[in-house]
């Protein structure tokens, strides 16, 4: 089974909303998924984006794959962590 990590599209109509999922990658796009791992608003100006990095460095272990949306919106998000 592919598994993806990939945008799940909510919100109404010209307010779009999205959830970051990871999911098989034959399923729809607002279909079933797996897990939730983060959220991301385009509409909200400044930092749009909560992804729980923990969860995707998990779920890359397991071999899935983030879409080029996704991926961008984790080099951001790993950027904003601060440093330990």
């Amino acid at each position: 089974m592919a598994v993806a990590i990939r945008l799940r599209r909510e919100g109404a109509k010209d307010h779009p909303y999205y959830r970051i999922v990871v999911a098989d990658s034959r399923t729809r796009r607002d279909g079933r998924f797996i897990d939730m791992v983060g959220t991301y608003d385009p509409m909200k100006p400044g930092k749009n984006f909560d992804v729980d990095i923990a969860k995707v460095d998990a779920w890359i272990g397991k071999g899935a794959k983030a879409s080029e949306t996704v991926a961008s919106i984790i080099r951001k998000a790993r950027k904003a962590q601060p440093k330990a």
